[in-house]
């Protein structure tokens, strides 16, 4: 349960030389993770060639999450916060759950970069900007109606919610690697064989950047899910002191950095938007390369 103490210890003692650097690391990351991915929100938005586009709206729609996700960890890793059962100075999930925002996104972000690149008559048609911005408010709804009724509901139905959400999504992480395959095929074989093109560049490297994105996502978020699993399901599992010194959590909420270093890597636009809208602006007199 949330706490409504006026003050929130901090996350250590400061006993030991380690506590330092732990909590010096978690001011740099959530600085850095705020400012690369609202960086990454900012030139999308601010650059009308990218928004019109329906794969840089799914960037948008995780950028703006793992912005959400950098602010959290100013409490999360700052104070002595242990989400769960039982909680202490818990959010409820509130916080947590934005990375279930995420694994929703990059799984409806697969299915469309596949149904674009092998059903492109069908893509151009039906497939309208309209219908990605309201999947993405869907990804939002769907996390956070179930947090609802987890969090209001008697304790029994309660945890019949949670072991279905988590049914739930080792079906999703099934389907993301199995999409990340076929992804992954595509941009190999059938895209090697049509002509060159501007379009065809686009499709490789709007293929490169979901493929890269899921990969790294699943390396560092499946630990805290398996972990958590194995907690809820057995007496084993690996337990922490706090929500700052949970390796695991640390370790997805990491995503936070790297997606956006990825996009941001594997696409020049996005690069040279971002450079232009938010980096020159903040660096007027030094030449960005």
């Amino acid at each position: 349960m949330l706490s409504f103490n006026t003050t929130v210890p901090l996350a250590f003692d400061f006993l030991h030389t380690e506590d330092y650097f732990i909590f010096l690391f978690h001011i740099v990351f959530a600085t850095s993770a705020v400012f690369l991915a609202g960086s990454v929100a900012i030139g999308i938005l601010s650059t009308k060639s990218l928004r019109i586009q329906n794969r840089f709206i799914f960037m948008l729609n995780t950028s703006i999450s793992d912005t959400l996700i950098g602010f959290s960890v100013y409490y999360l890793g700052l104070f002595d916060v242990q989400e769960g059962y039982p909680s202490r100075n818990g959010t409820f999930y509130i916080l947590p759950s934005l990375l279930g925002v995420n694994v929703l996104t990059f799984l409806f972000a697969q299915i469309d970069r596949y149904v674009a690149v092998c059903h492109p008559f069908f893509y151009s048609r039906y497939i309208t900007r309209p219908m990605i911005i309201a999947t993405c408010v869907f990804c939002w709804f769907v996390t956070y109606l179930t947090l609802v009724l987890q969090n209001t509901a008697p304790v029994s139905k309660a945890a019949q919610i949670s072991a279905i959400s988590v049914m739930a999504l080792q079906i999703v992480v099934i389907t993301k690697v199995l999409m990340t395959i076929k992804l992954y095929i595509v941009a190999r074989y059938q895209l090697a064989r049509d002509p060159p093109s501007a379009e065809k560049e686009n499709k490789k490297e709007s293929l490169r950047i979901i493929v890269f994105v899921v990969i790294c996502f699943l390396t560092l978020w499946c630990p805290s899910f398996v972990n958590i699993i194995v907690r809820q399901m057995t007496l084993y599992g690996l337990k922490f002191r706090n929500e700052a010194t949970n390796l695991f959590a640390i370790m997805a909420r990491f995503n936070a950095l790297s997606t956006p270093a990825v996009y941001i890597w594997g696409s020049p636009a996005l690069r040279e938007a971002v450079k232009q809208t938010v980096w020159r602006r903040m660096c007027p007199k030094k030449k960005i390369r």
